[in-house]
């Protein structure tokens, strides 16, 4: 027996609707609570990770009409702007795109000029106009009209997880230091059993014109994103800044440079079998890839299980046990700049990445899983690329939403082929 969108989208009206967090329904599932299709509508989903294919489209009006005939390049608090494509001739108005993984320099980059802007942070921007001139200006997000995040390549449905088999640390996106030797420490990405497309793997539900939350706010999803399988199928996206928050959005610092941090929440419908069947699905039976970051190439499949499951989503500080070493390797080394002194963890800051823990074990603690093959071997996480604490945040501001009707389900207008 199948579903429709409009029936489930009466009995939210109604308010009997059963509407439930993908943790939720794993929990209910687990005790029986949850068995067939009739018994769940709606399945809300997100992910928070270092995202590399995001970038920002912003047209505002920078002077007075002819007080300059183009611009010819741009940047924002440091980080560079691509001009165009619309030239503005003489109207004193610019369109600029900025990639999230462009940067002022190693600490600051395009997720942190995001973030900064939806904060409303007051933001430089230097413009070079075609007869050689600068002008600057001074503005916030509130003074940009036109403001939205792109995702080329988005919410992945499965990643991976990364070691390093080499005898040499390796600076590499995928680490906040350099990648440590010998198998010695594994990285990943990924908030398992709350990915989206984990719940929806033959995107039955998910497609073009499915509403979304991309960093909090109401967006659209536009297709399948670059380099989308149907193994491993990404979406591309978008949404207005100004209805962003920015504690699901940033900046992340790698040892090969800053990247961006996105945001995604999206409603899966329970429309079928095979939906419930995919919303119902254990997290030890969600694949995690292991590779080799040297090589790229496949070493192991673990699951989400190993990462997820009895472990420490976010990080706990003893203060006391802090010696206050004049270079503090935690401090230093913290991806998002989330610890200060005294010791202590701006929570607002931090995405609950687990370095510190693995640098400090003394001040910091958290249990972070391991990656296990088949033939035993173990390799601590020693980073996370995915934030589950606010993944699962999103996931039930997307169902309050649903719920008090401020967020309307809707049916795709196109069926998505990776």
């Amino acid at each position: 027996m199948r579903k429709s969108i409009e029936e489930i989208n009466e009995r939210i009206r109604r308010g009997e609707a059963t509407v439930l967090t993908a943790e939720e329904v794993r929990d209910l599932v687990e005790q029986g609570a949850v068995s067939e299709l009739q018994d769940v509508d709606v399945v809300t989903t997100a992910t928070r990770a270092v995202m590399s294919g995001t970038y920002a489209v912003l047209s505002f009006g920078l002077a007075e009409k002819g007080s300059f005939a183009r611009s010819v390049s741009a940047r924002i608090n440091g980080v560079l702007a691509h001009v165009g494509p619309c030239p503005n001739e003489r109207l004193g108005h610019i369109d600029l795109i900025v990639f999230g993984t462009a940067h002022r320099d190693e600490r600051y980059g395009g997720g942190h000029l995001f973030r900064d802007l939806v904060a409303r942070r007051s933001v430089c921007v230097d413009v070079e106009t075609s007869d050689g001139r600068c002008i600057s200006r001074e503005l916030t997000l509130d003074e940009i009209p036109h403001a939205r995040i792109f995702g080329t390549r988005n919410a992945f449905m499965n990643y991976s997880a990364f070691v390093n088999t080499g005898g040499v640390a390796m600076s590499t996106i995928f680490h906040a230091i350099p990648f440590p030797v010998s198998m010695s420490g594994a990285s990943f990405s990924g908030c398992g059993i709350l990915n989206p497309l984990e719940n929806d793997p033959l995107l039955e539900t998910i497609g073009v014109g499915t509403r979304v939350l991309i960093n909090g706010a109401e967006g659209f999803v536009i297709g399948t994103g670059t380099r989308s399988t149907p193994e491993r199928p990404n979406l591309s996206g978008f949404a207005d800044m100004h209805q962003m928050m920015p504690e699901f959005m940033g900046g992340f610092v790698t040892s090969a440079g800053p990247e961006c941090i996105t945001s995604w929440a999206v409603p899966v419908p329970v429309l079928s079998q095979s939906v419930f069947n995919a919303v119902s699905r254990p997290e030890r039976a969600i694949p995690l890839p292991v590779m080799d970051v040297g090589t790229r190439s496949s070493l192991w499949a673990a699951d989400y299980a190993q990462v997820w499951r009895d472990v420490d989503l976010a990080v706990r500080v003893r203060p006391d046990s802090c010696k206050d070493c004049t270079n503090c390797i935690a401090e230093i080394s913290c991806p998002m700049g989330a610890i200060k002194r005294p010791v202590r963890i701006d929570r607002g800051l931090c995405f609950n990445c687990g370095l510190c823990s693995v640098l400090c074990p003394e001040v910091f603690r958290a249990r972070l899983g391991s990656v296990r093959s088949p033939d035993g071997i173990h390799v601590p996480v020693t980073l996370r690329q995915s934030d589950r604490l606010r993944a699962i945040r999103l996931a039930e501001i997307l169902k309050e939403r649903i719920l008090d009707g401020s967020f309307r389900i809707s049916a795709c207008v196109k069926r998505l082929s990776p």
